[in-house]
């Protein structure tokens, strides 16, 4: 029987699980403001991440035009936090 890590093994049993989109929208939550900063994250009511679609929802309108511009950079921060491709496109509401 081959020796594997504790950390080997969650992360082996997240990627076949569908714990992990769970997991990744508590994680997006977390690093949000870290990501795009304190205002933006004041200002953004809810994030979710629903097969590989980042729905942000805000109320301000000149914030939901702001993003509309940076929807690249976006998926390019979050996946880049998390090491892997995530998300794939930018859903504001």
């Amino acid at each position: 029987m081959s020796e594997k890590h504790l950390g080997d093994a969650i992360k082996g049993f997240l990627n076949k699980s569908h714990l992990r989109n769970g997991i990744r929208a508590v994680q997006i939550e977390q690093i949000w403001e870290e990501l795009m900063g304190k205002t933006i994250a004041k200002y953004t009511d809810k994030i979710q991440i629903i097969n590989q679609k980042l729905f942000i929802t805000t109320a301000v309108g000149p914030l939901k035009n702001e993003l509309m511009f940076q929807k690249q950079q976006i998926i390019d921060r979050v996946n880049e936090a998390f090491g892997e491709k995530v998300i794939s496109e930018v859903i504001i509401q």
